[in-house]
């Protein structure tokens, strides 16, 4: 039987990465958006079929969904607009994917799982960049270590931002540093722990800060304390004294309207030359661990790869109905799968 997908936010940035790579793969997904002039231009020039709707019109979503298996949603910040689309799709029984890495939309969206089991729909955010590398991870070091009761999580990245990824850092600033104790997620001080991650490329002091593995392993390992980390740009202190302003809404919004205009995403010849690496340690109260690192290809390169083997992984049955992390759909080793993914581990260490 034929299957149709959506593919919401086309527009944007990683959308139109996305739609770009679909379309070179032979794929033909419908392109959504709430802007007509953008989502249909883009749709013209790739030959696709398009329907504008805006997430506000519960109705005109709905219809929108008519005939639609699954949705790949790619408009941000998550926070705003996950919960519209998520509610139409377990109205329309339409699976869902997105590439949030934004930790309350994960777990706002995992705690509807039972609502997706009862209406047969796959819920599965984070489907690129955050979080599938480290969500895999993080899954093959915790099968090595049972009584895991830590898990550190780190990762570093060339390029630049996307305006979208631009306005989540933002709100993720706004919000300070956050980790999960005794399987709790908690308001903890930006950059407060450090350590030295075996990256494939070599040893990186790296420093904690909020990433959506926070709220994602835990569901995928059950280990009750993780932290996550990334090498500290200059500016992080800079960083830590702005948050106080970004929590007005105001301010974030004037932050968000500067972004349009100064941050274009990085180009094509940017991405081919950025890489980024990831590392993962499960430690047992014993003193026992494991590790496991990888190397991929640009965040963005890498998220337009997985949000298309996961919607066909998806839309092929491959996932139980349910809300789910990249490893609980498809397995730990789900990142070795795409293009240009160099896997490495896990390594038990006693």
């Amino acid at each position: 039987m034929d299957t149709t997908w959506m593919l919401y936010g086309a527009n944007g940035y990683t959308g139109t990465l996305i739609a770009r790579l679909a379309v070179e793969r032979g794929l033909r997904p419908i392109l959504a958006g709430r802007s007509a002039a953008q989502v249909t231009a883009l749709a013209e020039r790739l030959g696709l079929e398009h329907r504008v709707v805006d997430l506000a019109d519960t109705g005109a979503l709905h219809t929108a969904l008519a005939g639609v298996d699954a949705v790949v949603h790619c408009a941000g910040p998550f926070s705003a607009t996950a919960a519209p689309m998520v509610d139409a799709c377990l109205a329309t029984r339409t699976h869902y994917l997105d590439i949030t890495g934004e930790i309350d939309v994960f777990e706002w969206i995992h705690a509807r799982g039972a609502e997706a089991r009862e209406a047969g729909v796959v819920l599965l955010p984070g489907a690129g960049f955050d979080v599938v590398p480290t969500d895999c991870l993080a899954a093959l070091v915790a099968a090595e270590v049972p009584d895991a009761d830590h898990l550190d999580l780190a990762f570093t990245v060339g390029g630049t931002l996307s305006p979208g990824t631009a306005k989540t850092a933002l709100e993720g600033i706004a919000l300070g540093g956050r980790a999960r104790v005794g399987g709790r997620i908690v308001a903890v001080p930006a950059g407060w722990r450090t350590l030295r991650a075996d990256f494939p490329s070599g040893p990186r002091t790296v420093g904690s800060l909020p990433w959506g593995d926070i709220a994602t392993a835990y569901h995928s390992t059950g280990i009750p304390g993780i932290t996550t980390y990334t090498v500290l740009p200059p500016g992080s202190r800079l960083q830590t004294l702005a948050a106080p302003l970004l929590r007005r809404p105001a301010v974030r919004r004037a932050a968000g309207r500067l972004v349009d205009r100064l941050v274009p995403g990085p180009g094509e010849e940017r991405r081919a030359r950025s890489r980024a690496e990831a590392w993962a340690r499960a430690t047992s109260p014993s003193g026992g661990s494991a590790t496991a690192t990888l190397s991929c290809p640009d965040p963005y390169d890498l998220t337009a790869d997985s949000a298309l083997h996961a919607v066909a992984r998806v839309l092929a049955g491959d996932a139980e109905p349910g809300a789910h992390t990249p490893s609980s759909a498809f397995g730990a080793r789900y990142v070795a799968d795409l293009a240009g993914v160099t896997l490495t581990g896990p390594v038990v260490h006693h």
